[in-house]
């Protein structure tokens, strides 16, 4: 199982949210680069950056930071937040990123999906944000009618090769991840799975391991101290 640690950008500082709520943010760095370096001293070989802004507006504003970590620590960059389009997505892929991870577009755009897949392969991978059962869209601000298995297996269908899976009710509030939502998933479909949300300790790491899925994403356990990323990376090899 892959190790994603991760940095989620708002106004180029690295922070995080509570439950994917924006009034409730904590700024944990003014300077996400330096937090990049110590993902990549520790051991990590990939991560994963969200641009919280992005996905409020649909645009790029932390792009230069993004571009600066993708292409000066040697790790395997995904970005999520606000890719709505190919003009974005030729961007991001451009600029130095391995995987750019589709959301809200996803979504509300019928074929978006499917163009990306032909045009760049395994370099597209989709956002699965769940909350309450549902699709969540817009940064977690809204809940779309689709419900999140039904999404998921439309996703494997066209082609998907990765879906990155967060459910918001875990997200950021330290109480242990959804282990039966992964296990479900890592029994229903076919496509590689990443764990988001509440992977709070090094157990937590260790029960996803052996479900057999994908990856695992770290958040604010590695900013509060709860996961060192160098054991998480050492329990997966």
């Amino acid at each position: 199982m892959i190790i994603f640690p991760a940095i989620d950008l708002y106004e180029g500082k690295a922070v995080r949210l509570f439950k994917g709520n924006y009034n409730e943010m904590t700024v944990y760095s003014e300077n996400p680069p330096e937090i990049a370096a110590d993902f990549a001293a520790q051991g990590a070989t990939h991560i994963h950056v969200v641009d919280l802004e992005g996905a409020k507006t649909g645009k790029t504003p932390n792009i230069d930071i993004i571009s600066n970590i993708a292409k000066t620590y040697g790790l395997f960059t995904e970005v999520g937040g606000g890719i709505r389009s190919m003009e974005v997505i030729d961007r991001y892929i451009d600029s130095g990123v391995s995987r750019v991870i589709l959301g809200t577009a996803a979504v509300t755009e019928d074929g978006f999906v499917e163009a990306a897949v032909k045009k760049h392969g395994d370099k597209i991978a989709v956002g699965v944000d769940i909350k309450d059962g549902y699709v969540a869209i817009r940064g977690w601000t809204e809940k779309s009618e689709l419900l999140a298995m039904d999404f998921c297996k439309r996703m494997e269908d066209i082609g998907v090769d990765n879906i990155i899976c967060t459910d918001i009710s875990r997200d950021g509030a330290m109480k242990g991840t959804n282990h039966e939502l992964y296990r479900e998933m890592s029994e229903r479909f076919s496509v590689k799975i990443t764990a988001s949300g509440g992977v709070s300790s090094i157990d937590d790491v260790k029960r996803l391991q052996g479900l057999g899925i994908y990856g695992a994403i770290i958040g604010k356990a590695y900013y509060t101290g709860a996961i060192s990323v160098k054991e998480a990376v050492e329990v997966t090899k």
